[in-house]
């Protein structure tokens, strides 16, 4: 066997290697999302709709769930793309002052995108660039 066949063949191993492992990574993920999906279980579907699981139905692969109070619409199983896990807010973020407008007001300074009346707005400076002096002009 010349070299590059050998190449060529370590190549196609190393490709069906990776496959088999990525396969048996989404199936332990897959698993391990659907462990967590239990009734009243905070979740995301693929489509981007949060809600809480009233019910499961593991015959017809259906879902129960709950998007406002009151409303609860039937999704397939495998439509749930997450669990949500509620966010702790942390100690640091009471400490770290908060500027809002009120305060930009206060100190004078400019808004994100608002021109302060020293600067020139790049029309003038365009302009300013653009022109030639005359023949008259010394």
């Amino acid at each position: 066997m010349d070299p590059l066949t050998l190449v060529m063949l370590a190549v196609l191993a190393l490709l069906v290697f990776f496959m088999f492992r990525n396969g048996r990574k989404r199936q332990k993920d897959t698993l391990a999302l659907q462990s967590q999906m239990v009734a009243g279980a905070d979740v995301m579907t693929n489509f981007g709709l949060y809600g809480t699981i009233v019910s499961i139905d593991e015959e017809a692969n259906k879902v129960a769930l709950e998007i406002a109070p009151g409303t609860i619409v039937q999704i397939h199983r495998q439509t749930i793309a997450r669990v949500v896990e509620p966010t702790v807010a942390d100690d640091d973020l009471d400490e770290t002052p908060v500027e809002d407008d009120t305060t930009a007001a206060i100190t004078g300074e400019p808004e994100y995108g608002q021109r302060t009346a020293e600067e020139p707005s790049t029309d003038q400076v365009q302009a300013d660039t653009n022109t030639e002096p005359k023949k008259g002009d010394a």
